[in-house]
């Protein structure tokens, strides 16, 4: 299976996702972990003031449509799974997420740079499981 190689693209996407992270961090204090944002959207977390975390949640969802707006449609997404194996896959992120205390955004982004141990071993662990996970379903299973 070949991968398309974009490094403009990737670049500015990177570089917009560090600038979010950092501005976050700045004027709100808060780290960019999507899986803890919109948790926090949630009971028994509900904050009486989520308009920041809905922000961001809406900015995720509104992103693509933007996009679609000035390229003129979407790319067509080509997945390779069944949807049982797409729910299968959700349900090991979500745990793995609820388990690492925090997902890529936060721990692989916002925790690298603040040097913090504990995100270390955590972005170590997923980076070591997905490279295992496509080896393996692309040269053994």
């Amino acid at each position: 299976m070949a991968t398309e190689f974009t490094p403009i693209a990737s670049f500015l996407g990177g570089t917009m996702i560090g600038l979010s992270a950092v501005l976050l961090m700045l004027f709100a204090g808060r780290i960019a972990g999507i899986s803890g944002i919109a948790a926090r959207l949630l009971p028994p977390y509900g904050d009486s003031r989520p308009t920041g975390r809905l922000a961001f949640v809406a900015g995720l969802i509104l992103a693509p449509l933007a996009y679609a707006a000035v390229a003129g449609s979407l790319p067509a997404p080509t997945i390779a799974a069944s949807p049982s194996v797409l729910v299968v896959a959700g349900l090991l992120v979500g745990f793995g997420s609820v388990w690492g205390q925090g997902c890529t955004s936060g721990h692989g982004v916002c925790g690298l740079a603040r040097l913090s141990p504990r995100s270390m071993v955590a972005t170590a662990v997923f980076m070591a499981v997905a490279i295992i996970t496509v080896f393996l379903t692309r040269h053994i299973l």
